[in-house]
Order: C-alpha cells, then structure tokens, then sequence
C-alpha cells in the first residue's frame, strides 16, 4: 500500500507519532521543561522538572505551568480515544492547587484519564503530583469533539 492509500491512523496512534515518531514534537513543552511520557487508550502521561524559569515573582512555580501540564495531559488522553478523523479543543479546564511547586518538587508527573467519551463531548480528569507522588493540582476539563 502507498502512502495516499495508507490509512489514518486513529487518535493513540497520531500521538505516538507525534510525540515519539522521527521528528517529536516540543512545542509548549520544550518552553516550559515538560514532555510526553506515556500515552495509552484513554491515559495520558507527562514529566516535568519545574525550575526557576517558571516561577511567579513570589518564589514558586506559577499556577499556569500545572494548568499546561494538566490541559496537555487531559486533552491527549480524549485525542487517544478519538478516530482519525475527528479532533476535540478544550471548552473549559477547571485546576485546584493543593501543594506549592517549587524546583525540589520534581520531577512532576501530570496523568490525564478520560471519565466519558460522547458523540460531541468528552469529559476528562487530571492530576498532577511531585516527586513523593503527593498530589500538587487536580483538574476537571470539558472538550468539544468534531469531525475534521
């Protein structure tokens, strides 16, 4: 089979590509110290070691990196569920902070699990802990899922 016969891959498949194929992707990750670890059917799962160039001016790290890890790993885990030519964007990310970031609390570990997966919209929770495997922030995110 050609390459214009080949079929698409669905969503897991996409994400393997993406992010361990021959060209990875870094993207926001590489600005913020973060990468793709693990995806699986519905899991997804990024590392990142938080340090002084994400932190807010009172010494931690700021909100919005677990919010990016935590938006990055829900979103992957519905992209994993999705077919090959659907796509999804992320209508709400709700995170709840319940342990400061610092430099010594990596590495982090950001886990996205799909709760439910319709016809228009997923629903996916996250969780995000340091080193000691201490929960850091959670989330709860809604997504809009569309054909391509």
């Amino acid at each position: 089979m050609n390459d214009a016969t080949a079929p698409t891959p669905d969503g897991l498949a996409q994400l393997q590509e993406i992010f361990f194929g021959a060209a990875p992707y870094t993207g926001v990750g590489k600005a913020l110290g973060f990468r793709a670890v693990e995806f699986d059917v519905g899991r997804a799962v990024f590392e990142g070691h938080p340090d002084e160039r994400v932190y807010n001016p009172i010494g931690s790290v700021h909100g919005g990196y677990a919010a990016t890890m935590l938006d990055s790993a829900v979103g992957c885990a519905v992209h994993s569920r999705l077919a090959a030519s659907q796509g999804y964007t992320t209508l709400e990310l709700k995170i709840a902070y319940h342990r400061a970031l610092t430099r010594e609390s990596g590495p982090v570990r950001a886990e996205g699990t799909v709760v439910s997966l319709g016809r228009r919209a997923a629903f996916a929770e996250g969780r995000l802990t340091d080193a000691q495997g201490r929960l850091c922030a959670s989330a709860t995110s809604t997504l809009l899922v569309f054909d391509r």
